[in-house]
């Protein structure tokens, strides 16, 4: 398998905008306001930065100058219709080197969207529910045989290939869709719930994408956090699992100019 080296960079913006495309009524139509986080995962080409190492703060600097002319303003002023999917698409035509980038925009704490790619935006929202559960097939002594519970985050992503229109899903259909089967999930024992005799993090984001994907055909991923640090990913076919770990360390970049403070 090709090995291929991605690069992150995150920033925050503070605006303003009306979504005016929006039903009457949706309290996203008039003038609101968010702390929008802004974040970007791309290859770079080679020799884009001054030395071997400094690739991450070329793409900080990139970002940050790019959205500068977003933050404090109303959004409506540069983009006319600055949903999230095109606050993202403004911000990948702002320089080349966000061409072939991932851009993630996330207006609130459970809501964003991400643009893949190839342009189709993922729109995201976060579910929670409570629950307990055991499994029954890991080894004896294994602190999850033991019956025990947690608050599971659930994360619902429906993608869609709009070209150059201005909205596909909106969150509020994700939440009619998690609504139906939320009340199965939520202050039970998993356990107990049919399809879940062995609920592991990906038998349960299978569980729930056989449930909602019929409804919703957008559906493109189901992620569940069991922790805030291991969870899973499903995309229909594939497993992907997660697992954060953290360490604490210090470092010199022997390529900096010395008056650098990575030297």
């Amino acid at each position: 398998m090709p090995e291929h080296l991605s690069y992150l960079a995150s920033t925050t913006i503070e605006a303003a905008r009306a979504v005016d495309i929006l039903p009457d009524g949706h309290r996203s139509k008039g003038v609101h306001g968010h702390s929008f986080g802004v974040r970007l995962r791309t290859q770079l080409p080679d020799n884009c930065a001054a030395y071997s190492g400094g690739e991450v703060q070329v793409l900080e600097q990139a970002l940050a100058q790019a959205v500068a002319p977003l933050d404090y303003s109303f959004l409506n002023d540069q983009i006319t219709v600055p949903t999230d999917e095109n606050v993202g698409r403004w911000v990948r035509q702002q320089s080349p080197l966000f061409a072939a980038a991932v851009v993630g925009i996330q207006s609130t704490a459970n809501e964003g969207v991400d643009l893949d790619t190839d342009g189709i935006a993922h729109v995201w929202r976060r579910y929670r529910f409570e629950a307990a559960h055991r499994l029954p097939n890991v080894p004896p002594g294994h602190q999850c045989g033991r019956m025990h519970g947690h608050g599971f985050d659930v994360i619902l992503h429906a993608s869609q290939n709009i070209d150059d229109g201005d909205m596909g899903t909106d969150y509020d259909a994700l939440d009619q869709h998690w609504a139906a089967i939320a009340p199965q999930l939520h202050m039970a024992c998993l356990n107990d719930v049919p399809g879940l005799e062995n609920p592991t993090s990906e038998m349960i984001s299978a569980w729930i994408w056989s449930k909602l994907k019929p409804g919703l055909p957008e559906l493109s991923w189901v992620t569940v956090f069991e922790t805030v640090t291991a969870g899973c990913h499903f995309d229909g076919t594939h497993f992907r699992i997660r697992k954060e770990q953290r360490f604490e360390a210090a470092v010199a970049l022997s390529n900096a100019p010395t008056d650098s403070p990575q030297a």
